[in-house]
């Protein structure tokens, strides 16, 4: 496949750190960054054009595609313009701060290629999970468990830098642990059993952390079919303890994946036989981060391969956590 050119909009740490990387390792181009400073647009070292002006990428001839990392009430905007420009648009979630927003930007990406980038959806250790389910290696599905959790204080750095902490100001972000980091989990529950979530409830409380929003949630839902799932997801659990696990329960087998939730690669996954109690090691690619085989995925969408998580979908899966949310 002839690479394809890519723009990104928000050079923040997530486009340094894990876009523009998982651009270059996936054999494609990083052709155009933009974000309001140059120094964070010119820092992701694009071929091109490094630029403040959002049009200025969108008009570059050799953009193919966009990836969307700016902060969240950001989100419809830039897309509606990336989708205007007949651009397809690749955009970090949530899809937007609120429900209206959201619905803005799906409506504003019309018929457009347009996607929302759960980098969860392709970590090799799920996509695993995703492969053994479909399957029937498990039996009989009951329960998803997820713990999704990291420390996120009010000053948090990701380079020890000053930064703009934009995840815990709820009119940018539209909230804290539970905006933030349950997507990942609300998604991924579809992704791993083709089902989707149709009933959840949450309850968030703000224990630790000084700043306005929640610093923990827990959710408890169900699929269509009845498979419970509960997760618990939190800026309040400092890093050094076990903090990011994922259990899939099955009548036949339990897969359990520690360290598999995040932006990194590796992890361990291990199946349980629910007959002997027998603990192996499932193998899978512990090299390729979710982000490179993300890029990869999209791109060939761009090329005409399609993509199968249509952003009305997401909507759907936005409005239910968003619905939970309001009433907590």
């Amino acid at each position: 496949m002839k690479p394809v050119g890519w723009g990104v909009v928000g050079c923040g740490w997530v486009a340094r750190d894990h876009v523009a990387p998982a651009i270059r390792a996936a054999g494609h181009r990083l052709v155009a960054a933009c974000d309001p400073d140059p120094r964070a647009a010119g820092g992701l070292a694009p071929d091109r054009v490094a630029t403040t002006d959002l049009h200025e990428l969108l008009d570059h001839p050799e953009v193919e595609a966009v990836h969307v990392a700016t902060p969240n009430h950001t989100h419809a905007d830039v897309v509606a313009a990336v989708a205007k420009a007949g651009l397809p648009v690749l955009c970090e979630k949530p899809l937007a701060a609120t429900v209206p927003d959201a619905r803005r930007l799906v409506d504003a990406a019309g018929g457009a290629l347009a996607g929302a980038a759960f980098d969860q959806r392709f970590h090799p250790a799920h996509q695993r999970i995703a492969a053994m389910v479909a399957a029937g290696e498990l039996g009989t599905v009951t329960a998803i468990r997820i713990v999704y959790g990291c420390w996120l204080p009010e000053r948090w750095s990701p380079d020890g830098r000053p930064h703009d902490n934009w995840r815990i100001d709820r009119a940018r972000s539209g909230g804290g642990a539970l905006v933030d980091l349950a997507p990942h989990g609300v998604d991924l529950v579809g992704v791993l059993l083709g089902e989707d979530l149709v009933e959840l409830t949450v309850r968030t409380h703000r224990r630790v952390h000084p700043y306005p929003v929640d610093d923990g949630a827990l959710l408890a839902g169900a699929t269509g079919s009845g498979v419970l799932v509960q997760a618990h997801v939190s800026f309040n659990t400092a890093d050094p303890l076990p903090r990011r696990r994922l259990e899939v329960v099955g009548t036949d087998a339990q897969l359990v994946a520690v360290d598999t939730l995040g932006q990194t690669a590796g992890g361990t996954l291990t199946r349980l036989d629910a007959a002997t109690g027998t603990a192996a090691d499932v193998p899978f690619d512990v090299d390729t981060t979710p982000f490179t085989n993300q890029v990869r995925a999209f791109s060939t969408a761009v090329r005409g391969g399609g993509w199968p998580w249509p952003l009305d979908r997401d909507l759907r899966l936005h409005e239910l956590l968003q619905t939970a949310a309001e009433r907590n």
